[in-house]
C-alpha cells in the first residue's frame, strides 16, 4: 500500500493503544521490497541473519559490520515500513561498568 513512511513515534503510539502491528524479518533488498509492498508496519533486520543467511549455528558470529550491511540493503528496498535493526551480541554493554 502506498502512503507515507511509518515513524518511530507512530509505531510507539500504535503499540500504546494496543493496535496490532505487522512486523516481518528481512535481510536483503528483494525481501524488504516484497514485505513493504505487502503493507507491513515494520521490517526487522535481525541478528538471526547469522543462521538464516550466513549458515552459522548461532547468531554470535554476526558483527556490527554485518548488521550495517544488511540494514542498508533492507533500507533500499523499503518505502513505507519502519526499519528496525538488531545490535549483535556484545556490540553494547560489554561490561557492567560500561
Amino acid at each position: 500500500p502506498a502512503g507515507r513512511p511509518v515513524t518511530a513515534p507512530e509505531f510507539r503510539a500504535a503499540k500504546a493503544r494496543a493496535a496490532k502491528l505487522a512486523v516481518v524479518t528481512a535481510y536483503d533488498y528483494t525481501a524488504a521490497r516484497l514485505v513493504d509492498e505487502a503493507g507491513v508496519d515494520a521490517v526487522l533486520v535481525g541478528d538471526s541473519v547469522g543462521m538464516v543467511v550466513q549458515g552459522h549455528p548461532t547468531s554470535l558470529p554476526v558483527t556490527l559490520r554485518d548488521m550495517i550491511y544488511h540494514t542498508r540493503c533492507v533500507v533500499r528496498g523499503v518505502k513505507r515500513a519502519l526499519v528496525i535493526a538488531d545490535l549483535p551480541f556484545l556490540s553494547y554493554q560489554v561490561s557492567p561498568r560500561q
